[in-house]
């Protein structure tokens, strides 16, 4: 068996070093000439963290990322709403690692050089289209020397939100999603908050921060810190920006007043924002759950199969677990039957998170506060029962697959 993977990212590396580590070879075609690291933070939760640690990559992870310990929710003023233990501290068996996103992607990106054979990793080959028939598949791509025809038994999409492989397996797909939120992000060298290992995600209905820490510092008692600043500034009946305009350099006074909003006792979140280096901005999106990923011999992967809201960090870890099950299901039974019961596993849990992502996540918990106590609190018990705010919280990390004892 050969399997097929039009795109180099978080998940089809991973799918590849996982089919490698199966005995199944593979080929990844990456549409991008040249691999390089781009990006700001993104956290992997346990059930992710897991997979990699089975291919032997979790010391390499340790290099280049941070442990989280903690994480808590905040008011916008400061007020602890919730503070629960990650990773090994909530007895998770690995860690909830954060960290920049193109120094995970060049990590695996080398590890996939290291472990499969030469010519497997492939740049400048943008899928065009594909033809199927009863003894494989042949996908068509874009070269900077021509066209060019790859044959192999599996073809699969792991070409992100915008899937060249998901138009074609559905054209009339409804398309990129957009509700109105812009989400400004960058990461600077900045003084480490207290262990220098807690996440955390503060604000009400207006404007939202999340904060952690994805690297070491210039000093010790200094971390690469990344930020994310997000609220609604449209209606959402308009189409999201551009594909060009997405990650481009921020405005100021478009960032700012939503920044010094969320005014923290150990933060000065204008600070923060005016020191990187780098404000990028970008749409917040994603698109409606798709009846079906697979036909033939051909599925989809990560967020071409399933893009969702960045809240609850599970876009990465779940192409991870995508990447598990099909090479598992690969390793197992035929080429048809083993997507068949790969997109029977996920595509209806990937389809609730999308759809709890909508509404908030777990980060919904800012909003509830937000709505009952504007002006903050003097006894949390008085606005909302500490176990509303757990069902809100732990019932979202059941749904997604990583509570302690899954």
């Amino acid at each position: 068996m050969r399997v097929l993977i039009a795109g180099g990212g978080v998940g089809g590396l991973t799918l590849a070093l996982m089919l490698h580590h199966r005995g199944i070879a593979c080929t990844v075609l990456e549409a991008a000439e040249a691999v390089r690291e781009l990006g700001v933070g993104i956290n992997n939760l346990p059930h992710c963290v897991a997979e990699w640690a089975e291919l032997g990559l979790l010391e390499e992870l340790d290099a280049i990322a941070i442990r989280t310990r903690e994480l808590r929710y905040l008011n916008h003023l400061g007020q602890t709403l919730w503070t629960e233990p990650r990773g090994l501290h909530a007895g998770h068996a690995v860690p909830q690692f954060s960290i920049h996103r193109g120094r995970l992607h060049g990590m695996l990106w080398r590890a996939a050089e290291r472990r499969l054979p030469p010519d497997a990793l492939r740049c400048g080959h943008r899928l065009l289209g594909f033809e199927q028939d009863a003894a494989g598949v042949t996908a068509r791509f874009a070269t900077p020397g021509g066209e060019q025809a790859v044959r192999g038994d599996v073809l699969v999409g792991a070409d992100g939100i915008h899937s060249a492989l998901r138009a074609l397996l559905h054209p009339d797909d409804g398309g990129i999603r957009w509700q109105g939120i812009l989400m400004w992000r960058g990461a600077v060298d900045w003084p480490a908050y207290e262990t220098g290992d807690v996440m955390f995600i503060a604000g009400d209905l207006k404007a939202k921060l999340v904060c952690y820490p994805i690297g070491p510092g210039s000093t010790p008692d200094r971390r690469l810190t990344n930020w994310a600043v997000y609220a609604k500034v449209d209606t959402g009946e308009q189409p999201p920006p551009r594909r060009e305009d997405w990650s481009r350099t921020g405005r100021l006074k478009d960032v700012l007043p939503l920044a010094k909003r969320i005014r923290l006792p150990f933060l000065d979140s204008e600070a923060l924002v005016r020191a990187s280096p780098q404000r990028l901005e970008y749409p917040m999106c994603d698109r409606d759950p798709l009846p079906w990923w697979s036909a033939g011999r051909v599925t989809l992967l990560g967020d071409a199969a399933h893009p969702m809201y960045p809240v609850g960090s599970n876009g990465a870890s779940q192409a991870v677990l995508d990447a598990r099950c099909l090479a598992d299901a690969l390793a197992a039974q035929a080429p048809a039957e083993a997507l068949r019961a790969y997109e029977a596993e996920r595509l209806p849990k990937t389809a609730a998170i999308c759809t709890s992502n909508r509404m908030g996540g777990p980060e919904r918990v800012l909003d509830v506060f937000g709505q009952l106590a504007p002006k903050g609190f003097a006894r949390i018990e008085d606005v909302i029962p500490p176990e509303e705010i757990a069902g809100i919280v732990r019932g979202y990390a059941t749904l997604a697959g990583f509570a302690v004892g899954r």
